[in-house]
C-alpha cells in the first residue's frame, strides 16, 4: 500500500530540492545595489500620475467578475457537449435551464448599465 505513495513522495522531494536550491543561488549570486530606478514604482513604460496605493474604481471589479462568471459559463459548456448523447433530453433541457438563467443575468446587468464603461 505505501509503495504507492513513494512516486508522490519522491516529486515532492524533488520539488522542494529544486525551490531550495534556486532560491539558495539567487541569494547567493544576485547583487543588491539599490538606486532611484529601480526603487521608483513601475506604471507601463512612464512616471506613474498618482500616488500607486490610489483606490480603483468598482466598475474595474464590476467588470472582473462578470468576466470569471461568464468565463465559467463556457467552461460548464465543454463537458455537456462531450457526454450530451449519454445525458438525453433531461441533460439538455438542464442546460437550457442554465443558460436561460445567465441570459436573463445578462440582461439584467446590461439594462443597469453594468457593462458601459465611461
Amino acid at each position: 500500500m505505501l509503495e504507492n505513495y513513494l512516486p508522490i513522495l519522491i516529486f515532492i522531494i524533488v520539488g522542494l530540492l529544486v525551490g531550495v536550491v534556486m532560491v539558495s543561488m539567487g541569494a547567493m549570486l544576485a547583487t543588491d545595489r539599490p538606486d532611484s530606478e529601480k526603487l521608483s514604482p513601475y506604471e507601463c513604460g512612464f512616471e506613474s500620475f498618482e500616488d500607486t496605493r490610489m483606490k480603483f474604481d468598482v466598475r474595474y471589479y464590476l467588470v472582473a467578475i462578470l468576466f470569471i462568471i461568464f468565463d465559467l459559463e463556457i467552461a460548464f459548456l465543454f463537458p455537456w457537449a462531450v457526454v450530451l448523447e449519454e445525458i438525453g433530453m433531461f441533460g439538455f433541457l438542464a442546460m437550457m435551464l442554465f443558460l436561460g438563467i445567465l441570459i436573463i443575468g445578462f440582461i439584467y446587468e446590461w439594462k443597469k448599465g453594468a457593462l458601459e464603461w465611461e
